[in-house]
């Protein structure tokens, strides 16, 4: 997937450094969790079990979210499919750089396009933390409405759902 800004691109195990690095920055562990990817070895298994997995599954996945006019790494962007939710979601995560520059907006633009014309998903799903006010507010200019509150299984505490009709 391509954007005037963007690229989106399927992760590999190459990019471990960098998904090594955004999993640990301090807004990515308070906002989506810690994932316990501490080392490079972490990361390579996070993204085999996480977005090769999901590749090979689903035939979608999160992406590596990268801008066109450097190659730079900027976040990640994506479906994903939770066995605790009746469909897929859409999520991402940027390094705190990037963040009140539209990227993750375009990304999620490109993604949530991607579910409606080349995967066919008729909706679409999004969980966020109650207190990610910049989040929130990406969905909503996305289209998204709040459902309800919920708990995905295995998680300490409540996140708010969010739907879109595609």
């Amino acid at each position: 997937m391509n954007t005037p800004r963007l690229a989106l691109r399927a992760l590999s195990e190459d990019d471990a450094p960098f998904i090594l690095g955004l999993l640990n920055e301090p807004s990515f562990i308070r906002n989506i969790g810690d994932r316990g990817v501490r080392t490079i070895e972490d990361a390579v298994a996070y993204i085999e079990n996480g977005p090769l997995a999901s590749y090979a599954r689903f035939g979608f996945g999160l992406y590596l979210v990268t801008l066109n006019y450097t190659g730079a790494a900027i976040g990640i962007c994506g479906i994903l499919k939770r066995d605790a939710l009746p469909e897929p979601d859409i999520g991402f995560a940027f390094l705190p750089a990037y963040w009140s520059q539209g990227y993750a907006l375009e990304s999620a633009t490109a993604v949530k396009d991607y579910a409606r014309t080349a995967i066919g998903l008729r909706r679409l799903l999004a969980i966020v933390n109650p207190s990610n006010s910049s989040s929130i507010r990406l969905l909503e200019k996305l289209g998204f409405a709040y459902e309800s509150m919920t708990r995905l299984s295995g998680e300490a505490h409540d996140v708010k759902l969010y739907t879109c009709a595609l």
